[in-house]
């Protein structure tokens, strides 16, 4: 049977899965920030409240989540963990750690035990130094993706062909060039040229 609290548990899974609060997801999803909070999941007569079909559909659109996924966490799959592969920012500079297109390969990697994000390719880093101040500390973990589609005002993790790896916001993004903002402001922005770029992976979950 589908009930109110699976609805719901869905919906907080999901935020969970893109990195966002309940507020964030609702945002992104172009709706009011407070569409999902919990204060709108009751009635004040106690009666549960349901997301509607609409808001429901415009948050799976910019989660680039499908309706079985959507199932899938609706009955506790979401809860469901796997190995994923594990890797300091150090050594992500370096080589053999990823193909061409950033996906992990090779059997050098650690590995973690992390709920299932929805991608068999995502992988986790483990944060290292303060440039990343005050969004992500030392030692922080980030559960990123190589295959998500990145948009403006995603965090993404960017590795240059010169072997740079940056944690930053996506600012912009053209055919030539990557604008990317500094999470930490006592860091500048950059800009790269798509030619500097080897890939580029979107942010799904930090462990702060």
């Amino acid at each position: 049977m589908l009930t109110h609290a699976h609805i719901w548990r869905a919906v907080d899974r999901l935020a969970e899965r893109a990195g966002l609060s309940a507020s964030g997801l609702a945002r992104r999803a172009g709706l009011d920030a407070t569409t999902f909070n919990r204060s709108k999941r009751e009635a004040p007569d106690g009666r549960p409240r349901w997301p509607s079909t609409e808001s429901i559909a415009k948050m799976l659109a910019a989660t680039q989540t499908s309706l079985d996924d959507f199932m899938a966490l609706m009955d506790g799959a979401g809860g469901a963990r796997r190995a994923i592969p594990l890797i300091g920012f150090a050594q992500a500079g370096g080589g053999g750690y990823f193909d061409d297109a950033g996906f992990p390969v090779g059997g050098a990697w650690d590995e973690i035990a992390f709920p299932n994000v929805g991608d068999e390719h995502a992988y986790a880093l483990e944060i290292a130094g303060d440039s990343m101040l005050p969004l992500y500390r030392d030692g922080d973990i980030v559960v990123v993706s190589p295959a998500a589609p990145v948009r403006r005002g995603d965090r993404v993790v960017v590795k240059t062909r010169e072997g740079e790896v940056l944690a930053k916001e996506l600012k912009r993004q053209t055919n030539r060039t990557v604008e990317l903002r500094s999470l930490n402001p006592e860091h500048p922005d950059r800009l790269l040229q798509d030619s500097e770029i080897a890939w580029i992976a979107r942010v799904l979950w930090a462990s702060q």
